[in-house]
């Protein structure tokens, strides 16, 4: 085995274990995640509207506001 296939098999392991590292490692605590607080309003607190954004090449740009 020469330097060369050395090399790209150190790297592909070097990949393999960062890999495998990352995927079984603990994860931060992240509040939004873990705890699914502030990731929904209640149905009736407020009115739903919708923004729509649309363009295209070489036209204007609408701007959409849609009023549920």
């Amino acid at each position: 085995m020469d330097w060369q296939d050395f090399t790209a098999l150190s790297i592909v392991a070097a990949t393999v274990v960062l890999f495998a590292w990352n995927k079984f490692r603990r994860k931060k605590f992240d509040f939004k995640r873990d705890t699914h607080c502030g990731c929904a309003s209640p149905e009736g607190s407020s009115p739903r509207s919708s923004i729509i954004f649309h363009a295209r090449k070489g036209e204007r740009g609408q701007i959409i506001m849609k009023m549920k």
